[in-house]
């Protein structure tokens, strides 16, 4: 069976993560650098296997204070740890446009298993001929389970950060080209 392998492209893609702030608002995140790719049997996306890792030195919450304070031992730990890995294992599909993804998040040396819910937004040819899939991804983890336990409480006993973050990534693939075996 044909194998089809598609590479992520990043100037048309992004992944971002949210997370409750003194538990009356929320704050935006998204890493700047990262990769990633699907490989299927055919075009079945239910047979994809895919990778992404994000270098989380590139993250970015527009403050450059905060974002120097997520690098350290608080939380990511970038030092020991320069990379966020989903490696996606098993792919459920619902409905022609919904599907399931289960698969093993990486980060901070703590493996565990996670399901994101994805939206297929189509299939495409570009201008230069390309082709092209679009994917909308949202999930929730908990930071305390991957051992980011920083907390901090406000004056008044609350909490100063939520324990429950939102995955969120609009990703948009290339399909590559498949060498040919050469002939006889």
């Amino acid at each position: 069976m044909t194998t089809t392998k598609w590479a992520i492209d990043p100037t048309h893609s992004e992944i971002q993560f949210k997370v409750k702030h003194l538990m009356i608002s929320t704050v935006t995140g998204q890493f700047n650098r990262f990769e990633g790719s699907i490989e299927m049997e055919a075009e079945d996306f239910a047979t994809a296997k895919a990778i992404f890792t994000a270098d989380v030195n590139s993250i970015s919450t527009n403050n450059e204070q905060r974002d120097a304070h997520l690098k350290n031992n608080d939380f990511f730990d970038v030092e020991n740890h320069p990379q966020l890995i989903f490696e996606a294992e098993k792919v459920e599909k619902l409905d022609e446009e919904d599907y399931k993804v289960y698969g093993v998040l990486t980060m901070r040396g703590v493996r565990k298993n996670i399901v994101l819910d994805a939206e297929f937004g189509g299939i495409t040819k570009d201008p230069w001929g390309n082709t092209r899939i679009g994917f909308s991804l949202s999930g929730k983890i908990n930071r305390k389970d991957f051992g980011v336990s920083f907390g901090m409480f406000t004056e008044t006993g609350g909490i100063a950060l939520g324990e429950e973050v939102k995955l969120l990534a609009n990703a948009q693939f290339v399909k590559q080209a498949v060498a040919e075996p050469a002939a006889l």
